[in-house]
């Protein structure tokens, strides 16, 4: 079967609608363009992400159905509150962005990381231009695991996670839907269902629901401090229902 797909050029800076992406592979809308900030920014503002493997093209996607957390909703297990409770994890933003993303490539194989030096060079630049976030773990100093992703007014657009110790990244998720939510935060984009996410509570929205949301809420400001370089107090409201 012929598959035909936009390709982009280098000269414009722009997508086709979401709603011409392929049913089969899910959600793959475009091809080629570049991973310049203004690109990458348009594409997360309109429901649209860059996704390749090692030797592919660039290539853009906008699955449906969308897995997302709301972090007004979202609820640790009582196991996670008690761990945490015990090894008294820290939690930290954007201390250390540039390291959470060269750990997320590193936890994954040669063969199947997306996470490529040109990828990785571009979502450090978008940190630098303030639109890329990351939570950090520390453990003793160590950074033993996070999550970053871009920020879209009230929604953030998770990239990926790591953990190099036990539930390290879901306490992250848990501390920063918790952080999130005290600062307007609506929704956290988690891109497309998976055990992982799904067993930490993430759920499943159509494009139709997804792209309402974006619009609702992509030009709705956070509070200024939510991204500010910061150690996160401890959800004590959550830890209070132990």
């Amino acid at each position: 079967m012929t598959i035909y797909l936009t390709e982009l050029d280098l000269d414009e800076i722009w997508f086709p609608s979401p709603e011409d992406a392929l049913s089969d592979p899910n959600g793959l809308l475009a091809i080629g363009g570049d991973l310049h900030p203004e690109r990458i920014l348009l594409a997360y503002q309109n429901g649209i992400f860059p996704w390749y493997g090692p030797g592919e093209p660039i290539l853009w996607w906008s699955p449906t159905p969308r897995a997302v957390f709301n972090p007004k909703t979202f609820k640790p297990a009582k196991s996670l509150k008690k761990f945490q409770r015990k090894h008294n994890y820290t939690v930290s933003i954007n201390k250390a962005t540039d390291l959470v993303i060269d750990q997320c490539a590193a936890m994954r194989s040669a063969e199947e990381t997306w996470l490529n030096e040109e990828m990785r060079y571009a979502y450090k630049q978008l940190a630098k231009l303030g639109h890329c976030h990351s939570v950090e773990v520390w453990h003793q100093d160590e950074l033993i695991g996070g999550l970053y992703g871009l920020s879209v007014g009230q929604l953030f657009c998770g990239e990926s996670m790591f953990s190099v110790m036990t539930n390290a990244s879901k306490i992250a998720l848990w501390y920063f839907c918790h952080h999130f939510k005290r600062n307007d935060g609506h929704l956290i984009d988690c891109q497309v269902m998976n055990p992982h996410l799904k067993s930490l509570g993430a759920i499943e929205l159509n494009r139709e629901e997804f792209t309402q949301t974006l619009l609702s809420f992509k030009h709705k400001p956070i509070k200024q401090s939510c991204f500010n370089e910061q150690w996160l107090p401890s959800p004590t409201e959550d830890m209070n229902e132990l």
